[in-house]
C-alpha cells in the first residue's frame, strides 16, 4: 500500500522561483516570504501591485510573482497613492528600507499616512544604508559605527535616530501601525501575523497600514549572521521596542 503524503512546506505562489541577490544572513528573504504567504492566503495575488524602493530591495520585482512598479528614491508611497486612487480595487503595497523611507522619503510616508491612503507599507529597518556601502541612516543607533560615522553616531552632531512608527502614531489618520522583528522563529511568527493583518485591513478597505520590521545587515554591520541576530536583540529592540501602536479597533498608545 502506498503512503499518503502531506505537504507541510512549499514556496508561496506569490514568490518567484529564483535566487535572490541578498547577502548571507540578510533577513529580506524571510520578510519577502511573509509578504508572499499573506498575499496567497488572502487570495489576492492576481490583483496585487507592489512598489519597489531604491535600496537593497530595489530588485524586489524580480522576486515577487505579482505586478510591480519601481519608484524613484523615497517616492514609493506617492506612486502607490496614485495607483490605488486610480484602481481602488487593487491591493497596493510598498516595500521600503529605512534609508529610502526615513530619509529622502520621509515626506512621502508621513503625508500618505496622514491622508489615510488605503495602501500597505512594509518598512524594513536595519539601521544602516545597505546597498550603497553601509553609511549612517536616520535609524542608525547612537554610537553605532558606519562608513560615514567611523567613530560611532554622535547624536550631538546628527540628532537621535528616528522612530518612524512612533512618529506616525502621533497622527490621527493612520490606523494600523506595528513594529516586529524576524531574528528568531518566535519573532517570525509574530511578524507574519502583523503583515497579514496589515493586508487584511486593506482588503477590507479600512485604512493605511504600516508594519515596521527590524532586520539584520551582517555585511555592513561587520558581523556574522548569528552575531547580527544577537546585536539586533541587544541593541535595536531596546531602542525600537516591539509593539502594536494602533489598530482600527483600539486607541493609539502614544508616548
Amino acid at each position: 500500500m502506498g503512503h499518503a503524503t502531506t505537504t507541510i512546506f512549499r514556496r508561496p505562489t506569490a514568490l518567484q522561483e529564483t535566487v535572490t541577490h541578498y547577502c548571507p544572513g540578510c533577513t529580506h528573504g524571510i520578510i519577502h516570504r511573509l509578504v508572499a504567504e499573506s498575499i496567497d492566503e488572502l487570495g489576492v495575488r492576481e490583483r496585487t501591485v507592489g512598489v519597489a524602493p531604491v535600496g537593497c530591495s530595489v530588485l524586489a520585482y524580480n522576486y515577487f510573482n505579482c505586478d510591480f512598479l519601481e519608484a524613484a528614491h523615497g517616492r514609493a508611497p506617492a506612486l502607490a497613492t496614485g495607483f490605488k486612487r486610480l484602481r481602488p480595487d487593487l491591493i497596493v503595497f510598498t516595500y521600503q528600507g529605512d534609508g529610502d523611507l526615513a530619509s529622502i522619503g520621509m515626506a512621502e510616508i508621513v503625508h500618505a499616512a496622514n491622508r489615510g491612503e488605503k495602501i500597505t507599507t512594509i518598512f524594513v529597518n536595519n539601521a544602516i544604508y545597505g546597498m550603497t556601502g553601509g553609511q549612517m541612516a536616520p535609524t542608525t543607533l547612537p554610537g553605532q559605527k558606519s562608513t560615514t560615522s567611523p567613530n560611532g553616531r554622535d547624536v550631538a552632531l546628527t540628532g537621535w535616530p528616528i522612530r518612524v512608527s512612533e512618529l506616525l502614531a502621533t497622527l490621527a489618520t493612520p490606523l494600523y501601525l506595528e513594529r516586529v522583528a524576524v531574528h528568531t522563529p518566535r519573532h517570525i511568527l509574530t511578524a507574519k501575523k502583523a503583515i497579514r493583518r496589515a493586508f487584511e485591513y486593506q482588503v477590507k478597505g479600512e485604512c493605511f497600514s504600516l508594519v515596521e520590521v527590524l532586520s539584520t545587515c551582517p555585511t555592513n554591520w561587520g558581523k556574522t549572521p548569528e552575531e547580527a541576530e544577537r546585536w539586533l536583540q541587544d541593541n535595536m529592540v531596546p531602542y525600537y521596542p516591539l509593539r502594536r501602536f494602533r489598530t482600527p479597533e483600539t486607541t493609539a498608545e502614544v508616548r
